[in-house]
């Protein structure tokens, strides 16, 4: 068989049985990235059905992480945006503790943040839907993330704005449009003018033979100098004359990203649940977290615990009620593994009390999610949040973060086979 035969099959084979890319890179971001960085909880999209032009408002929580990766630079510049496939959504609002979050900002560790985003539909099509942080110098850290379907024509799409001196822009979407596209006619014309000018001459061979000879001057003549001081004069008075008219006919400019914004944390709380990790194994084969702890009740209610969530997982432990009433029926059910979480010892957990707990997550989700990788991490550590319900069905978030030691084989079948 000919190598292009072997090619041809190789490309349709390709195209096959090679899934379609959807959602986003989330995934492929690194376990440490996404489970020691900020945990988003509590989000809710307004809808999941809408046409151009109608608005989806998406909102929640997070919390940065208190055991913060120390190869990623501290969260001291921080954006809020929305992860969506493309300018696929035209983001008009965006809040951070009920203040604006149009600049960026310092954030805190440790704390819980509330937020909100409003979102106008652009582009029709089947989109995944995220909320994101952008620190500087560490990249976007992705939130839980649900599928939104848009419906209509792009065509539709309008954004109107009203300015701060109360100029009325019908649609943002094309505004001012025919003024970029004009200037960058007039920098492409005259890069065109400037290529030609030399080009219209032979350039290699005959240069080549002149720098040989010493006859350097010969290639620039003083034609050539005068259509170069030309030029510039040209480039000047353009950019000058441009800057001028801009000046004269928009008085009245803001830079963008000109400043930081300041945004208060929400106030921790003053009895809240202390986490310890003692040990947390993951056992490779059988798609295991465990972790034991020694967990204190530092509140004056007794407690159970409810939910891990990591990396956008959520682990719900069902024999907790309070932690099943708080999921939302519309939540993503892909971010919700099946197992859930499993606690050896359901007793309550009174106030004052310290007790060693053993909790365990086992689910394919570990390795859909590709975060079985972690074994690879250089610090090899584990994060995520434990959401623990008193007994008036309030709750309370502790962190959990520690070593973590990959189990590449069951211990008990191990033993059974070594007596056999």
């Amino acid at each position: 068989m000919s190598r292009v035969a072997l090619s041809l099959l190789s490309l349709l084979a390709a195209l096959l049985f090679t899934e379609v890319a959807s959602a986003h890179g989330e995934r492929n971001q690194e376990p440490f990235l996404r489970m020691r960085s900020a945990h988003f909880f509590d989000v809710t999209w307004s809808k999941t059905k809408l046409a151009v032009n109608e608005e989806i408002v998406v909102e929640g929580k997070f919390r940065l992480f208190k055991d913060w990766p120390v190869n990623l630079p501290k969260p001291n510049v921080v954006f809020l945006g929305n992860g969506t496939p493309g300018p696929v959504f035209a983001r008009v609002e965006s809040w951070i503790n009920g203040q604006p979050a149009i600049q960026s900002m310092a954030l805190k560790r440790d704390r819980d943040y509330t937020f909100k985003t409003v979102l106008k539909a652009r582009i029709p099509g089947r989109h995944h839907v995220h909320p994101m942080l952008n620190v500087d110098g560490a990249g976007p850290l992705l939130g839980p993330g649900d599928w939104v379907e848009v419906s209509g024509r792009a065509a539709d799409f309008k954004l109107p704005v009203t300015t701060l001196d109360g100029t009325h822009i019908e649609n943002l979407e094309h505004w001012a449009t025919g003024r970029v596209k004009a200037w960058h006619a007039i920098w492409l014309v005259i890069a065109l003018a400037w290529l030609g000018y030399w080009i219209r001459r032979p350039l290699l061979i005959p240069r080549y033979v002149a720098l040989r000879e010493g006859n350097e001057k010969a290639l620039v003549s003083h034609t050539d100098l005068a259509v170069g001081a030309g030029l510039i004069v040209v480039v000047v008075a353009l950019v000058v004359g441009g800057f001028v008219y801009t000046e004269a006919e928009y008085p009245r400019t803001i830079p963008l990203q000109g400043g930081r914004a300041v945004v208060e944390a929400t106030p921790k709380s003053d009895a809240p649940v202390t986490v310890i990790v003692d040990r947390a194994t993951y056992d490779v084969p059988g798609r295991s977290m465990k972790i034991a702890a020694t967990i204190t009740n530092g509140g004056q209610h007794s407690i159970q615990f409810g939910e891990f969530a990591t990396s956008n997982l959520r682990f719900i432990n069902r024999a907790v009620p309070a932690a099943v009433a708080h999921v939302d029926p519309r939540y993503p059910k892909e971010l919700l593994p099946r197992n859930g979480l499993k606690v050896a010892d359901t007793t309550p957990l009174a106030p004052g009390e310290t007790r060693k707990v053993e909790l365990e997550m086992t689910d394919a989700a570990w390795e859909t999610e590709r975060l079985t990788s972690l074994i690879n991490d250089p610090d090899n550590r584990v994060g995520g949040l434990l959401f623990c319900y008193d007994d008036r069905d309030e709750r309370l978030v502790a962190n959990v973060s520690g070593s973590i030691v990959p189990v590449f084989m069951d211990v008990a079948s191990a033993q059974m086979r070594m007596t056999h």
